[in-house]
């Protein structure tokens, strides 16, 4: 997708847009726009808020307590929300920031935090998730902002899979699948919505892997013969994901 202004600062908000609108940036975008971007009264910058799509503002108050933006004019209309949901065992920090941010940019529409086995982090703080992904859908134009749900333990979310998702398939990046191509398998889910899993670092326990075979819902596909660090294996499946069924067509 081409650029749009960008030389502009882009930045997400929460508040409705439309033309004419004044927004009152709180401590946090003053500060941004102000200090760190050094930016005057005048100047221009883009806004979204994921609902409403991208618009060119500018800055009409440079109070340091408080910095006023005017919205002016719509560059981009909003984009569908993707259907396309993603689940994935936590890790460390600066690998989980990476993961995240990746999910949001190769157009995750959910991303789902899943506890398993040999999860490295079993408690996550769902606001810096938000944040990593607000921050990479400011950096790259994502116009549809992913939602990001809670840690569930993978039990439950198997138990609750066809009442919370119906027909929804949950394709499973199985590393102990013999290696090969995930091209068939996936053209088979094209026009179905579906859920992408990626394990843990050391993958999924044998009790976990029999759990999500037994399922009738679960698409078991290899991602080659090459073992991939669980973030790396995010990016690729996603990849894939996108190019033979999702929206790179």
């Amino acid at each position: 997708m081409p650029r749009s202004h960008k030389t502009l600062p882009r930045l997400f908000v929460e508040a409705p847009l439309g033309a004419g609108a004044q927004l009152e940036m709180g401590r946090d975008h003053t500060n941004y726009l102000l200090t760190v971007l050094r930016m005057k009264k005048d100047e221009a910058l883009i806004v979204f808020n994921g609902r409403d799509g991208a618009w060119m503002t500018k800055i009409v108050d440079d109070h340091r307590k408080g910095a006023t933006i005017e919205v002016v004019v719509q560059t981009q209309h909003q984009t569908p929300k993707s259907d396309l949901w993603f689940g994935f065992a936590p890790l460390k920090t600066g690998r989980l920031d990476y993961l995240v941010q990746k999910a949001t940019e190769m157009g995750a529409g959910v991303i789902q935090p899943v506890i398993t086995r040999y999860t490295q982090v079993q408690k996550l703080r769902t606001d810096k998730l938000v944040a990593n992904v607000i921050e990479a859908a400011e950096q790259c134009e994502v116009l549809t902002v992913p939602t990001v749900a809670d840690e569930v333990a993978l039990p439950d979310l198997l138990s609750n899979w066809q009442h919370e998702h119906g027909l929804r398939r949950l394709i499973l990046c199985d590393e102990s699948a013999p290696a090969a191509s995930p091209e068939r398998r996936l053209r088979d889910l094209d026009g179905l919505p579906v859920g992408l899993l990626i394990g843990p670092e050391g993958g999924f326990s044998d009790e976990e892997r029999q759990l999500l075979l037994a399922q009738n819902f679960v698409i078991p596909i290899s991602l080659g013969p090459r073992i991939l660090r669980a973030d790396t294996a995010a990016v690729a499946a996603l990849a894939v994901v996108q190019a033979i069924i999702g929206d790179w067509r």
